[in-house]
């Protein structure tokens, strides 16, 4: 994969991630049931719209990371943006030397979602989540509420996977020779 090719599929994922984040959050956070900006304090429950017993859009300021882990406030706030942002730096370093499409389209969905998670994470020190599919696990075993920056965050962290260790195995295995090695 060539530097202009990396460069173009970095200049329209990701900001098509951030963008398609950011404006699903802007509509969840103008929905009067959800009550976004009334529970940012935790003085106000949180609304929701019921959709099926399996998927709902519930309100949920999450102050930690992926699954709600590390759930964090006032200066830890600040190390979670900073840790995001070295990381986001550190993916865009791999970026820039990816070879394979695959690696580079993962690199571009998770920097897009880091993005777009910083951005509520500086703007109200928690980030938006409202895909709410808890009914299709226990909802005691994860917080399954999230975003479109979690699903992109996601979705690259699958595609790195399936990349790093699967697809880029085949290409380094030695082919048998006629002595059975």
């Amino acid at each position: 994969m060539t530097p202009l090719s990396r460069s173009v599929l970095a200049a329209i994922v990701i900001p098509v991630v951030v963008v398609v984040d950011q404006w699903s959050k802007y509509l969840v956070l103008n929905e009067p049931r959800f009550n976004a900006l009334g529970c940012l304090d935790g003085t106000q429950a949180c609304g929701g719209i019921e959709i099926s017993e399996m998927f709902d859009l519930t309100m949920l300021w999450n102050r930690g990371m992926s699954f709600g882990a590390l759930q964090s406030d006032g200066l830890m706030r600040w190390v979670l943006v900073i840790a995001t942002l070295a990381i986001s730096v550190g993916f865009a370093v791999w970026l820039a030397q990816a070879t394979r499409r695959l690696t580079a389209f993962a690199l571009t969905l998770v920097i897009g979602g880091a993005i777009g998670n910083v951005i509520d994470r500086v703007r109200f020190g928690a980030v938006v989540d409202f895909f709410n599919f808890s009914g299709i696990w226990p909802p005691y075993f994860f917080n399954y509420v999230f975003n479109v920056a979690d699903a992109a965050i996601t979705v690259g962290a699958v595609l790195l996977f399936l990349d790093q260790f699967i697809l880029s195995r085949r290409g380094h295995s030695t082919p048998h020779t006629a002595s059975g090695r």
